[in-house]
């Protein structure tokens, strides 16, 4: 009835200037129903703006769409009163084509940006830069990957729907899904790389192995999740280079993430030492340089021997730090201090090789002792080398 009003309508006008050619009949009704789609769409956004007002989120999404919504207003006011220009067939099918086309776009368009303003919206009370970001991190990447793979998901259904609008394309489509078959096949294994890392975004998202600003370890390559996209996770190395791997490599292969559910983290200084090396000097040591340094947490620090081997035994100094680089700058810090102090004040704790003389001959141990001339030569690598 609406449509029949609209023709009814145009009908009217076309009546009413009937003493002007029919382009000027025709210019003047599209001026007046782009006139009235632009008036709806300022009514409708004054009224929207007054009902939602105090919300975030439908305010910028209006602001945001604001062009958009009164393009997407005058294109429908304009395919309304399409079929009563009573145009030639020809140019009436490209026009309403067209106009469809326009309408499919700008709603996706708009769609996508509602899908970036809600994420925006929702991550503007987390801050990333903050002290203990562990909650912040988990919400920002969880967002980022929904939005990629609820974009692609708009992207493929508008890109879906516009090529519906053309008749040969909609045949296509009709005669390849009633011969799928081997197409099908071929189809889906084509487009298995981007389904599974689809799917591994989704779960990514929701189970949020990795995280934004997580430090990891990737094929033996230590680093942090600098970003996550709908396909791939960018790893920033210690050294500056850039790991790209899969997002299904997350899912289907292990990985260490150091701060899962915390950035803290105890790193570990190994010394290799003498048998006579004063432990308790040691431990007393490590608490000193610990207590004097701005990168311990003043959470753990341990000294203890965790192994004895054949010629020297194996001290494990544990300290905590805040952050995986405050960790590893600590542990550095503690070797070399650990270090210097055993070699100024216990030079005798450090590695020594030690060598055992063995005389078996009674008669050389006898000679040697009265300090006899005469005595059997000893072996070269026994000699002495004084007098």
């Amino acid at each position: 009835m609406e449509l029949e009003g609209i023709q009814t309508a145009v009908a009217n006008v076309k009546s009413v200037l009937s003493f002007l050619p029919g382009w000027a009949v025709s210019g003047i009704v599209l001026a007046l129903a782009i006139i009235a789609g632009l008036a709806i769409h300022s009514a409708v956004g004054r009224i929207t703006r007054r009902a939602l007002a105090g919300r975030p989120f439908a305010l910028s999404l209006i602001a945001r769409t604001h062009g958009l919504s009164r393009l997407t207003f005058v294109t429908l006011a304009l395919a309304l009163v399409l079929p009563a220009m009573k145009l030639p067939p020809d140019i009436a099918e490209a026009t309403a084509v067209a106009l469809r086309l326009v309408v499919i776009l700008l709603v996706g368009w708009i769609a996508m940006i509602a899908v970036d303003v809600g994420a925006t919206v929702y991550l503007l009370r987390f801050q990333l830069d903050a002290e203990d970001n562990l909650l912040a991190r988990k919400h920002i990447t969880q967002m980022r990957v929904l939005k990629r793979v609820v974009s692609t998901v708009v992207i493929l259904i508008t890109a879906g729907a516009a090529l519906m609008t053309f008749d040969a394309v909609r045949q296509f489509g009709v005669s390849l899904f009633a011969s799928a078959g081997v197409a099908g096949l071929v189809a889906g294994f084509a487009a298995r790389p981007v389904l599974t890392n689809l799917i591994a975004g989704i779960q990514l998202a929701m189970t949020q192995p990795i995280r934004l600003e997580d430090a990891v370890i990737v094929e033996n390559e230590w680093g942090w999740v600098e970003e996550i996209t709908s396909t791939y996770v960018v790893v920033r190395l210690w050294d500056w280079r850039r790991l790209i791997v899969p997002l299904s490599y997350f899912i289907e292969k292990p990985f260490q993430n150091w701060t899962r559910e915390g950035s803290a983290l105890i790193g570990r200084v190994l010394l290799y030492l003498d048998y006579m090396a004063p432990i308790d000097r040691i431990r007393a040591k490590a608490a000193e340089i610990a207590e004097q340094s701005p990168l311990w947490d003043r959470k753990v620090v341990n000294v203890q021997v965790s192994d004895a081997r054949e010629h020297t035994i194996e001290v494990r100094v544990l300290i905590s730090a805040g952050n995986a680089s405050a960790a590893w700058n600590l542990r550095c810090e503690m070797r070399e201090k650990l270090i210097a102090f055993l070699c100024s004040e216990h030079p005798a704790a450090l590695p020594r090789a030690r060598a055992d003389l063995d005389l078996r001959d009674e008669s050389i141990r006898r000679a040697a002792n009265r300090g006899d001339d005469a005595s059997p030569a000893l072996p070269a690598h026994a000699a002495g080398a004084g007098g």
